[in-house]
């Protein structure tokens, strides 16, 4: 049984006693195990950063950028080992892998433009013989928590723009899907990155809680579900820290009269299912404007999941595989039950599915519902699944209020070609990251990608400028060179007037 070790400068230390496994989604098999770290373990491991951190903070923001070019290059080089290591683990298609991987990638190259986003700000003759200027320097030591469902993309998301401001970064990932993460440190290393500046640590809720009680550790970053960003947030912030915890959703599509159906249904098909629809910009609620529409686009829908192909993720044929674990895939059935029995009408059931060959499997065939109602719970709650909702809507307004009203606000879509209702929708809808004919509208590295409500918890999203903000602390310095001679003293605190 091939076991997964922790990455802790110096070596993996003393042997596990606790032990997750990790399954073959396509298979339904145990193929490894990982080794949950200890608290003596996270312990060791931040005394290793807080001993490389200082040195690296003092390593200039352009030699900092070269790792970061040099990690770049290292990711190109080995995509396809990558892609097929997180595939095995995670279950989604080799090519949608090779996604995950690549929308990493992208804030890693924004991280190689650390040396222009760390510059500060400086006023001359703020004050007679008074200068002002600002810095953003590095927190020192802090984490990251990952989920499951993004092994390669979020670590990257968290660990690149927080090790080039010259942070020592500790990564947690999921238990299901750990060698991905694994693998990215050993990179890091070879593209000259100090030891003990990027390791990963294994574990479940203990050593989550071990990461937030920690003293030493700064700040945390997190990605997962809501209830879950809550509490990391909570308990994060009660121990002093800075703390980023994005949670769940329950995205939206409205679809307008007048969009183009046929390339609705195909973004459709691909923001619902893809992935089987475990992402978090997953697009598993489509809000058809009218009657008319939504029969148009329930005939359409039909036969385009017909032609869904579900399949192991080594399938260079299959739109998406299967889910992580039969755990996971035992929830999204129920929640499809619990939509039948809400009175939502079940137009395509995925329960059921098998492949030929892989019984054993943890597959999810397409599901589709129509007539679903906002007082419903499957509706409310984010089942994380290849199970795409119809609510209809008599009306823009009443479409408009669905996404607003919702406990989510990650992202949002609309389907239209009328300007002038793109525009309104997109300035009024109380949703974080808003498509316009784009179904998943996750941001560009450059850009920020963070949700509203219960979406998010904390004052800075994920990457971009934002990430630079969360990873560093302000420092501004007011100066003043005398010339010689001694001044009065000053007994009231000096003003500009």
């Amino acid at each position: 049984m091939r076991q997964i070790e922790q990455f802790i400068a110096g070596g993996a230390g003393a042997a596990a006693t606790r032990f997750g496994d990790v399954f073959n989604p396509s298979t339904g098999q145990i193929q490894a195990r990982v080794g949950f770290s200890t608290t003596a373990d996270l312990d060791r491991a931040v005394a290793k950063a807080q001993a490389a951190q200082p040195a690296w903070a003092a390593t200039n923001p352009q030699r900092r950028a070269r790792v970061m070019f040099n990690f770049r290059a290292l990711l190109e080089a080995n995509m396809q080992e990558l892609a097929e290591l997180l595939a095995s683990e995670h279950g989604k298609v080799v090519a949608d892998a090779k996604g995950d991987i690549m929308r990493g990638l992208e804030v890693i190259e924004f991280a190689a433009g650390i040396p222009h986003a760390l510059k500060g700000e400086y006023t001359e003759g703020a004050g007679p013989g008074i200068d002002v200027y600002s810095m953003r320097q590095a927190l020192g030591v802090v984490a990251g928590i990952t989920p499951f469902n993004f092994p390669a993309m979020i670590p990257m998301w968290m660990f690149g723009p927080a090790i080039a401001c010259g942070n020592a970064f500790i990564l947690k990932p999921s238990e299901r899907d750990p060698s991905v993460p694994v693998r990215l440190a050993e990179l890091m290393l070879e593209a000259g990155l100090p030891e003990g500046i990027l390791q990963v640590i294994h574990g479940d809720k203990e050593m989550v809680d071990a990461i937030l009680d920690h003293p030493a550790i700064s700040a945390v970053s997190f990605v997962g579900s809501s209830d879950i960003a809550h509490y990391v947030y909570s308990r994060g912030v009660a121990a002093g820290k800075r703390v980023q915890a994005m949670g769940g959703a329950k995205n939206h599509g409205i679809v307008m009269p007048d969009a183009d159906l046929d390339q609705t249904v195909a973004d459709l098909c691909g923001a619902a299912f893809g992935s089987a629809g475990e992402r978090c910009m997953a697009l598993p609620i489509v809000v058809p404007v009218g009657d008319k529409t939504a029969e148009a686009l329930r005939e359409r829908l039909i036969p385009a999941m017909a032609a869904l192909k579900v399949g192991v993720s080594a399938d260079p044929d299959a739109h998406y595989g299967p889910v992580v674990n039969a755990a996971h895939k035992q929830r999204i059935e129920n929640w499809i039950q619990t939509g039948v029995d809400e009175g939502a009408e079940l137009v395509v059931d995925g329960r059921g599915f098998t492949l030929q060959g892989h019984e054993q499997g943890f597959f999810v065939g397409p599901t589709l519902f129509d007539r679903v109602t906002p007082e419903m719970s499957a509706y409310k709650e984010e089942i994380f699944g290849p199970v795409l909702q119809i609510v209809r809507a008599p009306d823009f307004e009443t479409a408009a209020r669905l996404p607003s009203a919702h406990q989510y606000g990650n992202g949002v879509c609309i389907f239209t070609r009328n300007g002038h209702a793109a525009r309104e929708f997109a300035s009024r809808v109380n949703v974080g990251m808003v498509g316009i004919n784009v179904p998943i509208p996750v941001p560009v590295a450059y850009h920020s990608f963070g949700g509203w409500k219960r979406s998010g918890f904390g004052d800075h999203n994920q990457y971009g400028m934002e990430g630079v903000r969360f990873w560093t602390k302000l420092k501004t310095v007011t100066q003043r060179w005398p010339d010689g001679g001694a001044g009065d003293s000053a007994f009231i605190i000096p003003t500009m007037g």
